[in-house]
């Protein structure tokens, strides 16, 4: 969920690009400084997992309109996480996973990603981290993930921050695949290697 300066206004939409769910339109609350990932943006993020998105288990931390994990879904994954503290965010994704009769395939949590990372049972194939830009928040939760044992072999890990910002902390067996700039937004998908 990349995040900008812009303060709330009237409902937002959340156009789905791939996937069984493609065109379909889904609106959500929005609130100061939220944006759902552009639409370019995740084109070239899906393009990338194209050959894992099926059957993963994703976790959508920092879910804001959930357009990460919705994405995900509707291009095969199996089951999706969706992690924010907004009960407003959380209840927009629930009645959009109702919406598409998918229900069974996640799972919200109201809580930090951290703790979530911390506490969580599930194997993860793909982990989403995209937390508001105005925040410092992606290296304490690379650092969580780093610590819990909740990532499959061969993770992919997609961060999404401001351009202008240091690259992540991310540990030595976390490899950097692709990485690119649009606009303020710099993003990379690093794969998880054996220690």
């Amino acid at each position: 969920m990349a995040r900008s300066k812009n303060t709330a206004g009237a409902a937002s939409t959340l156009r789905i690009i791939g996937g069984q769910w493609r065109s379909r339109k889904l609106q959500f609350a929005p609130a100061p400084g939220l944006r759902p990932t552009s639409d370019r943006i995740r084109e070239t993020l899906f393009n990338w997992l194209a050959p894992t998105v099926a059957g993963a288990h994703c976790a959508d931390l920092f879910t804001g309109s959930g357009a990460l994990g919705l994405e995900a879904l509707s291009r095969g994954a199996a089951h999706c996480d969706f992690v924010d503290t907004s009960k407003l965010a959380l209840e927009h994704v629930s009645q959009h996973l109702s919406q598409l009769d998918a229900t069974a395939l996640a799972r919200c949590h109201r809580q930090m990603a951290t703790d979530f990372v911390a506490s969580t049972t599930a194997e993860l194939d793909i982990v989403f981290i995209d937390p508001p830009f105005a925040t410092d928040l992606v290296n304490p939760v690379v650092q969580a993930l780093s610590l819990a044992d909740c990532l499959a072999p061969e993770a992919w890990v997609y961060i999404e921050m401001p351009r202008n910002r240091p690259p992540p902390n991310c540990p030595d067996h976390w490899l950097l695949h692709r990485d690119k700039a649009a606009g303020d937004v710099a993003y990379r998908l690093f794969q998880v290697t054996k220690r």
